[in-house]
């Protein structure tokens, strides 16, 4: 089956190796774009921190690639599908909507981070941590014009455990996405796939996150903290407060429940300890900061806060 691949990222690099690697599968063409790039909800540009540059792969197998400047409706994009003329568009790691001109004529699919119909929409990963979900997933299904709302290919499900980040989740949902790919392409090669419609009356659809959503609300319970801290760790921008006016963006953190003090403010440091972790009142518990960075200096959080009493902003 002739294979038309859609990605920019790490995961979608890898993706696109592990579907070269099928022997019925040939890959005819490849679309990719810059790390930086436009895009509907953010004109003044978006970086992808997870960027990859399939370009070099497609040159090392021969593959015609095409560098995406705009969007998808751009003509020497669509003159490039029309050119390698695929029977199938595989989407990993794509920021931007397969628009309605282009599913008109080709089939597309991709993979989602989340059990659909459930977290629809941007960053299903991040949001399911912040929400602490227990459970995601990813889902391989059809495209068609709406969000994520196509028919259902494969769905495979992963556990979100207290200790996990966004990237060791990441790691782990990657493992699922490709033992999809690897099933499910020959068998639409073969036409031998069965389809599943979703249940529209069960989706949720979450916006997308900018870096300038990782502020920090020290209102809130500690373990609802701990869990924003975590959903936005490294690779992502981080969740962040501010220290003496300048940002302090928290890498690694602990909880615990319950306020020491009650005559405690919201985000006041009480307590630095000789191991290097920082102790900061919350809404309701403790949140006990370990790895930081403040004014372009990663360390241990006792590095940077040296004194009780102080007030995270």
């Amino acid at each position: 089956m002739d294979v038309l691949f859609v990605g920019s990222s790490v995961f979608g690099l890898k993706s696109l190796e592990k579907i070269h690697d099928l022997p019925e599968i040939n890959i005819v063409g490849i679309i990719s774009n810059p790390k930086t790039f436009s895009i509907s909800y953010n004109k003044q540009g978006v970086t992808n921190v997870l960027h990859a540059d399939v370009s070099k792969f497609a040159e090392k197998n021969n593959i015609p690639c095409y560098l995406m400047k705009e969007n998808m409706k751009e003509e020497p994009l669509l003159s490039f599908i029309e050119e390698v003329n695929p029977e199938f568009g595989v989407v990993v790691g794509w920021y931007h909507i397969v628009p309605g001109m282009l599913l008109e004529k080709f089939r597309f699919a991709g993979l989602h981070a989340s059990l659909l119909p459930d977290y629809s929409g941007g960053a299903p990963l991040v949001w399911a941590i912040i929400n602490g979900e227990k459970k995601t997933g990813i889902t391989f299904f059809c495209f068609d014009k709406g969000v994520d709302n196509g028919d259902i290919i494969g769905q495979e499900e992963v556990e979100i455990t207290e200790r996990d980040t966004i990237k060791t989740l990441y790691d782990k949902i990657e493992i699922k996405g490709f033992s999809l790919l690897s099933e499910y392409l020959p068998k639409i090669a073969s036409g031998s796939t069965d389809f599943r419609k979703q249940d529209d009356s069960q989706r949720n659809v979450f916006p997308q996150r900018s870096p300038g959503d990782g502020k920090i609300d020290w209102a809130s319970d500690a373990k609802t903290i701990y869990n924003f801290v975590r959903a936005q760790t490294q690779p992502y921008p981080g969740a962040f407060c501010t220290y003496n006016n300048s940002k302090l963006i928290i890498w690694e953190a602990a909880y615990s429940a319950g306020r020491d003090e009650e005559s405690t403010t919201s985000g006041e440091v009480i307590d630095i300890d000789e191991s290097g972790s920082v102790t900061v009142a919350t809404g309701d518990g403790n949140l006990i900061l370990s790895k930081v960075s403040y004014v372009e200096k990663e360390g241990q959080a006792a590095d940077i806060i040296k004194t009780t009493g102080e007030i995270l902003g």
